[in-house]
């Protein structure tokens, strides 16, 4: 099962990025285990738009392997985290003040990592 649109997943700016397939079928998996929905905040980002957001240089974002998830109550935090875990994720972050979690599959950075922004 497919949860997310092409829209959700693609780069704000209308360039047409998308994030990676592996990553998508990943996130799939993570919200049918966690059973609440996922808000897709951010997916792929193309260098423009990182910039333009205040994204960090080396983003993951930018190579369509991340994306940030909304997370409006400290239930559905732990339902996400839970599922994203339950899935395989390796690289989880987290931001309460914001509320959103990252979560990517960029295996060129430190795994296994789970950090607070």
């Amino acid at each position: 099962m497919n949860f997310f649109t092409p829209t959700e997943t693609e780069c704000r700016c209308g360039c047409g990025m998308q994030i990676d397939d592996a990553l998508l079928k990943q996130l799939n998996d993570a919200r049918a285990i966690a059973g609440v929905p996922f808000v897709i905040t951010s997916g792929a980002r193309c260098p423009w738009h990182n910039k333009q957001v205040g994204g960090v240089e080396d983003s993951s974002h930018t190579k369509g392997l991340a994306v940030d998830i909304a997370v409006p109550s400290s239930e559905r935090t732990f339902h996400i985290m839970k599922g994203l875990m339950d899935a395989g994720f390796k690289r989880i972050g987290w931001n309460q003040s914001k509320k959103f979690i990252h979560a990517d599959i960029d295996y060129a950075k430190a795994l296994p990592s789970l950090f607070k922004y």
